[in-house]
């Protein structure tokens, strides 16, 4: 998209995944003198710390519970009144506990036993839980071991399978260092299906099909970094188009039980291949998928499939102009006002205009100069049409009403507002709470619609906009943009003049034509994507041939006092808004690195 691309680099540990050698598991074991957390008390908590294999450090304390141990369990676990006679209580042994497994990852067999009496007694003496990941080895065993293996999933049973040269006792460090040994026997037996980081290891434990997680291999080629990715079946065809800060560890996703929606599941079902497309800024990457969605409508992706089919209100070129819902933009002069998610947010906006300005609703083509026998419909009897039909209003008359409702959709909104909402207000008091909703839903149907217009037209009229953001290391990304799409985009290194690097990309950016006002020369959502992006902080504007502006009363600010109003104590009538103008190659080569001047 205009100029070459920069090496792909690693950004964080977290978008790749935490590797397993660099993780360090506490695996605790716990004796207790019953088996609720409610009624029962710890004994005593034994830890062994391991990282990479290697064991680290280990952890043995017994606990005076406070209350007697019962007979059964002195002869389980050997542990006697006596012996924790000068134990110390819960709340200093729980302290150094968790001072020991600091930063760790928390390793129990049947961890909810022990885990819930470790939180219970954080409960209790007042001191905070971590939040730290755990690992279930009985859960994890489930999935690893066959029942010809082993015939149930006991520690003992699974100490045995191992090799482990330490058996079970019921006391906690024994415990634990027999649960260390099946820990690394599992961490084997999963490694050997592809789980190589903690966030796999995690959601392992859960359900994931076979047929699912055969799949893994799709995404061992792919690289780490930014950009979208395409799964197609085996014929070819794109299945879902997606975007990811780090195409391989998103895609490895897909393939664990991380991914929790059916559909999706579905999909890896038939995908055959996975195809990465690095790019070189996050926006380029959320262009690309757009595009790349709206070119192949992929089943899977439900969202943006079909961009040349939304619905609009036109305002008709007419002698007597009219409110219509179309799927196209014509070249014919005509407003349009959208473009809308649904046909059915159209009708609703259609309704809030007709509630406001007293526009004809017949659909047939009238005279300039109406019939004297024709007679009025009930609505121009109800003072809600013009009923030009009829000679109630004559084409000039009926063009000031027009024109009212044209700026209402360009520039200022309000008598829509007022009108709604007075309406909305007098029904609400009569109790009628049910039409005042249907009143708000027709409000906010205009008003988010007519925002989204404002906001698209000085973009789509813009012949070429250059923008940049700071990267955060000295460099800068530069957006390139005409008539409101993307046609070229870089990177620059720390530290380098950007003036070279903005000719360059002006040079090798995609030439466009564009499409009817308010259309531009891509989607609706393409342009929005830049919208949101020129509206970032310490973005710059470099070159500007056009304007870029927003009407002072226009519909953005109204829409969002009404989708935001305990959160904006802006009064409700007309106030200043963002109003800024650009000259035609405002923006001057600058002298500094700096690119710009702020937008």
């Amino acid at each position: 998209m205009g100029t070459e691309h920069p090496p792909a680099r690693q950004s964080t540990i977290d978008d790749l995944g935490t590797p397993l050698i660099d993780v360090t598991f506490v695996v605790v074991d716990l004796e207790t003198t019953g088996r609720s957390p409610s009624e029962a008390g710890i004994t005593e908590i034994g830890a062994v710390k391991v990282r990479g294999g290697e064991r680290l450090g280990e952890f043995s304390t017994l606990v005076n519970p406070g209350t007697p141990i019962p007979a059964f369990i002195s002869v389980l676990t050997g542990i006697t009144d006596a012996m924790v006679a000068t134990a110390p209580r819960i709340g200093e042994a729980l302290a150094s506990f968790l001072e020991f497994s600091r930063d760790c990852v928390f390793v129990a067999h049947n961890a909810p036993f022990d885990i819930s009496f470790l939180q219970a007694a954080c409960t209790g003496t007042g001191q905070a839980w971590p939040s730290a990941r755990v690992v279930d080895t009985v859960r994890l065993a489930r999935h690893v071991v066959t029942r010809e293996e082993a015939p149930n999933r006991k520690l003992g049973t699974l100490a045995r399978l191992f090799g482990s040269p330490v058996a079970p006792d019921h006391r906690a460090l024994t415990d634990a260092r027999a649960t260390v040994d099946v820990l690394h026997a599992l961490l084997d037996r999963v490694g050997n299906l592809g789980v190589t980081s903690l966030e796999e290891l995690t959601t392992f434990t859960s359900e994931v099909p076979a047929a699912t997680r055969r799949k893994r291999h799709l995404a061992d080629s792919l690289p780490h970094a930014p950009g979208v990715y395409v799964f197609s079946d085996d014929a070819g065809r794109p299945l879902y188009v997606g975007t990811s800060v780090d195409i391989r560890t998103r895609v490895r996703g897909y393939f664990t039980a991380s991914e929790q929606r059916s559909r999706m599941a579905e999909m890896v079902r038939l995908a055959h291949t996975v195809t990465p497309i690095v790019c070189a800024t996050p926006l380029e990457a959320r262009v690309r998928e757009l595009r790349l969605i709206a070119e192949h409508s992929p089943r899977y992706n439900r969202r943006s499939r079909f961009p040349d089919r939304v619905p609009w209100v036109k305002l008709t070129v007419e002698t007597f102009p009219r409110l219509s819902v179309v799927r196209r933009v014509a070249d014919d002069g005509a407003v349009y006002l959208g473009p809308f998610g649904s046909a059915a947010q159209a009708d609703l906006a259609v309704e809030a205009l007709h509630e406001t300005f007293p526009l004809r609703r017949c659909t047939r083509r009238l005279p300039r100069r109406p019939d004297p026998s024709a007679e009025a419909c009930q609505l121009a009897e109800m003072g809600r049409c013009g009923a030009p039909c009829a000679g109630g209003k004559d084409a000039d008359g009926y063009a000031a009403t027009v024109e009212q409702a044209r700026q209402a959709i360009v520039s200022d909104p309000q008598p829509v507002l007022d009108a709604l909402l007075a309406r909305a207000g007098a029904l609400a008091a009569a109790e009628r709470f049910e039409e005042a909703a249907v009143e708000r839903d027709r409000l906010l149907a205009f008003v988010r619609a007519a925002a989204r217009l404002q906001r698209l037209l000085p973009v789509t009229a813009s012949p070429e906009l250059v923008a940049a953001s700071p990267t955060g290391d000295g460099g800068w990304e530069f957006v390139h943009v005409r008539h409101g799409r993307l046609v070229g985009t870089t990177i620059s290194s720390p530290g380098a003049d950007p003036r070279p690097v903005v000719e360059a990309l002006r040079a090798t950016s995609e030439q466009v034509t564009p499409r009817p006002r308010p259309l531009g020369a891509a989607s609706a959502e393409e342009t929005e994507q830049i919208l949101d992006w020129l509206e970032g902080a310490g973005v710059r504007l470099v070159e500007l041939d056009g304007e870029l502006s927003q009407p002072v009363r226009g519909a953005v600010r109204a829409r969002d006092r009404l989708d935001r109003p305990r959160a904006d104590p802006a009064p409700a009538g007309p106030g200043p808004g963002r109003s800024g103008v650009g000259s035609p190659r405002s923006a001057a080569p600058p002298t500094t690195p700096d690119p710009g001047r702020s937008s």
